[in-house]
């Protein structure tokens, strides 16, 4: 089994980047998809072969989060259940027989860290909460752009970015908590280099000389170890600010 997430910065964006091409070529049974900023109406996309679900922000044009899947789920469910996080389109979980899939847009905690309390003492707390929720039911997959280099192995600049959004040291606890609570940071199970990344600024040509940041994530349950053959990052991929990362998951369905 194949799953893939993407921060694609814009679906509609995407779409005329290559997109189309992508999701045929790939092949993959899930894509998780983040930052959409689309309803599914506004989107013309064939789906041929796949279930999609949409969670848009009330706010237009902003945020968003989508799930296309070959295979059908036992069930769906829109955010985390609570009011003040589930207005944005953060979240979609998918119910299947051994495992949930969980798509999340995490938020930015923006400049001069402005959500940063926010982020840390609300969404960070509640989301890992909810995902242990689920995890008491059955394994977990979480996967899509957790807006933090856990690490300093994780982005090109550690130093120069210490207090920048990304890269705080409240941002990066509320990852090692998530590793504490028994996920795992599948890429790292199988690439422990440096100049792995999965988003570049737009400026500075930074995408051609890859000063970037590895900020996209596929976390699993422990007990999901066993079925992990690979984890990947698809750093070819253009389209979005951010690339494609996957993992191949066996004896899953």
């Amino acid at each position: 089994m194949k799953l893939i997430s993407w921060n694609v910065n814009g679906i509609r964006a995407a779409l005329n980047k290559g997109f189309t091409d992508f999701l045929k070529n790939e092949d993959m049974d899930i894509l998780c998809l983040q930052e959409t900023k689309a309803e599914a109406s506004q989107v013309d996309i064939d789906l041929n072969g796949y279930y999609g679900f949409w969670n848009s922000a009330e706010k237009k044009g902003y945020s968003g989060t989508a799930i296309f899947s070959k295979i059908e789920p036992i069930d769906v469910q829109y955010g985390i259940n609570i009011p003040e996080h589930d207005s944005e389109g953060r979240v979609i979980t998918l119910e299947f027989e051994k495992f949930f899939i969980v798509t999340v847009y995490t938020p930015n905690s923006q400049r001069e860290l402005a959500r940063l309390d926010y982020r840390q003492n609300k969404w960070d707390i509640d989301f890992l909460k909810y995902v242990k929720a689920l995890e008491a039911k059955k394994p977990v997959i979480f996967c899509g752009d957790l807006n933090v280099a856990h690490k300093e192995i994780d982005l090109a600049n550690p130093k120069n970015n210490r207090r920048n959004a990304g890269f705080t040291d409240e941002e990066r606890d509320g990852f090692d908590n998530i590793i504490k609570a028994g996920f795992i940071d599948t890429f790292r199970e199988f690439n422990t280099e440096g100049g792995q990344y999965t988003w570049w600024t737009y400026r500075m040509n930074a995408r051609a000389r890859n000063i970037g940041w590895r900020i996209d994530y596929f976390c699993i349950s422990s007990a999901l170890r066993p079925h992990l053959e690979d984890a990947f990052i698809r750093s070819e991929v253009m389209g979005s600010d951010h690339c494609p990362i996957g993992i191949i998951m066996n004896d899953l369905v």
